[in-house]
């Protein structure tokens, strides 16, 4: 799929081979979508990848003297659910981040990386927008900041050329007479693309509301503003009818198409509904939304000192060398492989599953780095220096993890194909939460699927495993 691999350490790196290679090198931090889009063909004239995701100062998220917070490229999903300075300045955000796919999806997928996607279902972008963030787009040559409405230029499109990179995203903090919420439709709880999605940001003082950005998601080749409702809205009070009022009037707005998952008309209406739920939390204080006071993050912190060659450019030649359930493996050959095939055809390691290839099933998740993974959308050379957990190494000789032994004794296991997914999201829940309650076990099996068992024996299992396990292990914590 590429034929260079190139780890780089610092940002003149990054810019000196965009400068070099333009439109055949391409950025990759978590790479949920790039992988993807790569295995189905896309992207045919890149050929190498640039991995930013080990440059510490690219995974920050800081707040400036001036009340600006600033976000890098590496900045994974997860990594925003779990900012208190985001929670506390940008909760709208935070809900969003939450709602992206799963936890495996959330470990990787990057905040920039959605952005440049530039779907206009994606979720992130549409509390972005309402918190009027900008983007910061830096080549060697030049540096320049825009709004993101005149970033994107349409379905899957913006403005960045071959030689820039998003360096951060930048947010004007809410202050104390802001509130804001963000809400999605999808047509399940978990793994759910958008079929709309609303956030909404008001300044208000003394209960009346001075300023109003509603911005609606997947109604449009870009995310849009809901002029005539927030214009509506300056001078109200979130009283009686007026969340109601506002969902009707942002329905001006929206130009929705129909596809494969929703109608037209339909969307038409959920537009109102989000838009009046979203005011309706508002007005009733509820500002977390769906997003729990300590949310299961499936992530360890693992810090770059703790990773070896940080840096390397991979070719055909060059060994991937990586620690593996405790032991060294130097593997020849995978470098234009994706870390679920080098674990399989040159590891010789088969627990992990392809079920899907588009990180959807969770039959081939691992634990990288102390993340929760998709090692079908992991580039292999990623895997060089770091450190993995299979399913294979959570036996001990011949005892068995009391995981997998609650497994056995609740019957969790039919066809048995998915597994070894649900095996590693378990450890990694229980290793976070050593007794966690079911909404959190729900939460933290999302991103694996079953065909079999209806999931109640699955669930069933956790809870035993948490009761009986005194010490969690097979992995370095």
């Amino acid at each position: 799929m590429w034929k260079n691999y190139i780890s780089v350490t610092n940002q003149s790196e990054v810019l000196d081979i965009l400068e070099s290679l333009g439109d055949k090198a391409q950025i990759i931090a978590g790479g949920t979508d790039l992988i993807l889009e790569m295995g189905q063909g896309l992207h045919k004239d890149v050929d190498t990848l640039v991995d930013i995701s080990r440059i510490a100062e690219m995974a920050d998220i800081s707040m400036d003297d001036e009340g600006q917070i600033h976000i890098g490229p590496a900045v994974t999903h997860t990594d925003v659910v779990g900012s208190a300075l985001l929670r506390k300045h940008a909760m709208p955000l935070v809900q969003a981040c939450w709602e992206v796919g799963s936890p495996q999806i959330r470990n990787r997928g990057t905040l920039i990386g959605n952005l440049v996607t530039a779907s206009p279902a994606n979720d992130t972008i549409t509390p972005l927008m309402a918190l009027c963030a900008e983007v910061v787009l830096v080549s060697s040559k030049h540096t320049r900041k825009l709004s993101l409405a005149d970033f994107f230029a349409g379905v899957r499109k913006t403005v960045l050329q071959p030689d820039e990179f998003v360096a951060e995203v930048v947010i004007p903090a809410m202050q104390s007479g802001q509130k804001g919420f963000f809400i999605k439709h999808g047509l399940r709880r978990a793994q759910a693309i958008s079929l709309i999605n609303v956030a909404v940001v008001l300044d208000m003082e003394n209960e009346l509301i001075k300023s109003a950005n509603i911005t609606l998601g997947a109604v449009a080749p870009t995310i849009v503003h809901a002029h005539v409702a927030e214009r509506w809205l300056v001078g109200k009070q979130l009283k009686g009818k007026c969340a109601e009022k506002a969902g009707e009037l942002a329905c001006r707005a929206a130009k929705p198409i129909s596809d494969i998952r929703s109608s037209a008309e339909y969307r038409q209406v959920i537009v109102k509904t989000l838009v009046q739920r979203a005011l309706e939390n508002i007005s009733q204080g509820n500002l977390s939304g769906n997003v729990p006071n300590h949310p299961v993050l499936m992530k360890n912190k693992v810090t770059l000192d703790q990773l070896q060659d940080r840096g390397s450019h991979h070719d055909a030649g060059k060994p991937i060398v990586t620690t593996i359930n405790g032991e060294k493996y130097h593997l020849t050959g995978g470098n234009h492989k994706t870390l679920l095939r080098l674990l399989r055809e040159d590891a010789k390691l088969l627990g992990s599953k392809e079920t899907c290839g588009e990180g959807e099933c969770g039959a081939c998740t691992v634990i990288m780095d102390g993340a929760l993974v998709n090692s079908c959308l992991v580039p292999a050379p990623r895997a060089h220096g770091a450190q993995i957990l299979t399913v294979e190494g959570l036996v001990k000789g011949d005892q068995l993890h009391p995981i997998q032994e609650a497994f056995i004794d609740k019957g969790a296991v039919q066809c048995g194909y998915c597994t070894p997914g649900f095996l590693m999201s378990a450890i990694m829940l229980l290793e976070e939460r050593s007794q966690p309650s079911r909404e959190e076990i729900m939460w933290g099996l999302s991103g694996n699927l079953c065909r079999c068992t209806g999931y109640y024996k699955i669930i069933e299992a956790v809870e035993d495993a948490a009761n009986r396990m005194h010490q969690v292990f097979g992995f370095e914590r």
